[in-house]
């Protein structure tokens, strides 16, 4: 168990180290390095770090349409004219919105799911955010034709996709997939533009 009093008494260097350590993906090699960088940096590098955390926590928010993080609500992409409204591309993750945004080759909108049906996890249906999509597509303003379930290719990725895809297609939308370009078990985030660009382009219909 974390002992919270232990950090009350730690020197500001290890309670910063500790602060990096509980970043997802920062061992402790890495939390030591950041933590010496910080500490070597100018003050005002230092400060502009604090701030831009403060910022986010205070100023970032959930898209109330979308929940796409944003400054705003709706978000950018929601109140963009120019997007295509007959097409909501179903991530997991913000960064997933990033990654497909950076391929230039998606024009329409998108629903974030924050997560995907994992049972062994103890993560259900009720803890994403399908609720809301299906909230989405029953407006009667809504003029969406084609959801893309763009859910990383794993196992709790495809059972998210495949329960999606049972859920809507009585709603009478087309229900797609992104092709087999990407590779299994990787995530969405860390695929190169020109493969993600060709896996929306060549989607396939889900059945």
């Amino acid at each position: 168990m974390h002992d919270r009093r232990a950090d009350a008494t730690a020197s500001p260097i290890a309670r910063l180290i500790e602060a990096f350590h509980r970043l997802p993906g920062i061992g402790p090699k890495s939390a030591q390095r950041l933590a010496y960088h910080v500490l070597r940096a100018p003050e005002e590098e230092a400060r502009t770090l604090a701030a831009a955390l403060i910022e986010v926590k205070e100023r970032v928010r959930l898209c109330e349409r979308c929940f796409n993080v944003s400054h705003q609500s709706p978000c950018s992409i929601c109140l963009d004219p120019s997007r295509d409204r007959t097409v909501i591309c179903v991530v997991e993750e913000p960064l997933d919105v990033l990654a497909i945004e950076r391929t230039r080759g998606y024009g329409g909108l998108f629903h974030v799911l924050h997560g995907v049906i994992s049972p062994a996890d103890g993560v259900g249906p009720e803890d994403v955010k399908i609720a809301e999509l299906l909230a989405r597509l029953r407006d009667v303003d809504t003029e969406v034709h084609e959801v893309i379930v763009a859910t990383n290719p794993n196992l709790e990725g495809e059972a998210t996709a495949m329960y999606l895809a049972r859920l809507l297609q009585p709603l009478g939308v087309r229900v797609t997939r992104l092709a087999r370009g990407l590779p299994a078990g990787a995530d969405l985030e860390y695929a190169d533009d020109l493969t993600l660009g060709r896996a929306i382009e060549f989607r396939q219909e889900v059945r």
